[in-house]
């Protein structure tokens, strides 16, 4: 059992409650979690579900928090379909609609009578007639609908359906007209902030889970094997390891992503290929110390194979650091990701990042919108201090010198 201040008990156990007693490292944690959660179901919670968050309104382009509109829906084509709910969780959907912004609407017998939005210094006005008939029922052809004076009567297959015109005007009120508050603003081309933010947020959770896990991979099974056989294969492995430290680390993921190319995997290939150094050399340090130990022997004199005394009996005490690293290396990845995408050879358009939405509009903040670089630079700052944060708990709860 582990007491109240966490030292009794196993060692895992005192560590777990060093850890929760640490309120800073242990609040880092739950933003980590909570962001997380937001990015899983990202498409689904978000304002613009449209893959990519591309939906814009280039007459809304860089609008600042609060700004509310109201929308015109124009149906795109009576073949669009609704994907299922796992390809939106993945990808988004598509929008049926053709979104124009209002500024107001009147009804003029059967047509809708639009005034679109735009800037309040702007002397012009667009005014543009939609008929309700054509918006409420498109898949049915101009030659089967007659109008009478309040009443319009469909023919479809030999049956004849009468709507009135205020029963039109109601549906049209319903269904086509919304209106939209864009709680972050809007970016240049008039694509909605809140809503990239998230999604981008996936973009860079990614990057650091999939980097992470590459270079846990290749550095712990690089480590542990060199610090466990050492002689001519330690060698080799610590040859490799200095040459590959020795390179600028943004250098060589430039590198790697010219060779693999631009997109969304090769940037998770391309970092996850240049943090697994740091893994090999703790790793390899600690398995030196350790495979020395009395239990080690044991596992040696009892018979046990070489892979199971590395992997069962070595590789468990030091989880703690290759923890810590991974902590780190987590941030790393997220920075390395935006700076790329600053660099544009990160994730391509029309796929958000942090990094991207920085480097569009860092113009803006001489420009009195300086939220539009300031926002995503805002997230990769509190994303990483709080794997910074949570490192460091993490350091401190596994220290034996804290027993």
């Amino acid at each position: 059992m582990v007491d109240i201040k966490g030292r009794s008990g196993s060692p895992w156990r005192i560590a777990a409650g060093r850890f929760v007693g640490n309120r800073l490292s242990l609040a880092s944690a739950l933003f980590i979690g909570l962001v997380a959660l937001i990015a899983i179901f990202g498409y689904l919670i978000v304002p613009d579900s449209t893959p990519g968050t591309n939906n814009q309104h280039l007459e809304l382009a860089t609008k600042k928090p609060g700004f509310a509109c109201r929308f015109f829906l124009i149906p795109g084509s009576a073949t669009t379909q609704r994907v299922g709910i796992i390809k939106k969780f993945f990808r988004g959907q598509s929008n049926p609609y053709r979104e124009v912004p209002i500024l107001s609407h009147a009804f003029q017998g059967w047509d809708i009578v639009l005034t679109e939005y735009v800037e309040p210094d702007d002397s012009i006005t667009i005014v543009s007639n939609y008929g309700m008939a054509g918006i409420l029922f498109l898949e049915i052809k101009q030659e089967d609908m007659v109008f009478a004076t309040d009443s319009l009567f469909i023919n479809t297959d030999g049956v004849q359906s009468a709507f009135s015109r205020d029963e039109l005007i109601e549906r049209v009120e319903r269904n086509h007209i919304v209106r939209r508050k864009f709680w972050l603003g809007t970016d240049r081309f008039g694509r909605d902030m809140l809503s990239r933010l998230i999604i981008g947020s996936r973009v860079s959770l990614s990057v650091g889970f999939v980097a992470v896990a590459i270079s846990l991979l290749i550095g712990i099974t690089l480590g542990a094997t060199a610090g466990y056989f050492r002689g001519w294969y330690d060698d080799v492995v610590m040859w490799l390891v200095n040459v590959v430290w020795s390179i600028p680390t943004l250098l060589m993921v430039i590198a790697l992503t010219m060779v693999l190319g631009k997109g969304f995997w090769q940037i998770f290939v391309a970092v996850g290929l240049t943090m697994w150094v740091e893994v090999a050399r703790v790793v390899r340090g600690q398995v030196m110390s350790l495979r020395e130990k009395e239990f080690v022997e044991a596992a040696k004199v009892m018979g046990f194979s070489t892979a199971r005394i590395i992997f069962k009996h070595i590789l468990p005490n030091v989880l703690g650091p290759v923890a810590i690293i991974a902590a780190g290396n987590f941030a790393t990845a997220i920075l390395l990701e935006a700076g790329l995408g600053f660099l544009g050879i990160g994730v391509q358009p029309p796929t958000p990042s942090w990094g991207t939405m920085i480097k569009d509009h860092y113009g803006y903040i001489i420009m009195d919108k300086p939220f539009l670089a300031i926002l995503p630079g805002v997230a990769i700052m509190l994303l990483v201090l709080a794997f910074t944060l949570m490192g460091n708990g993490l350091r401190d709860a596994l220290d034996p010198r804290e027993a």
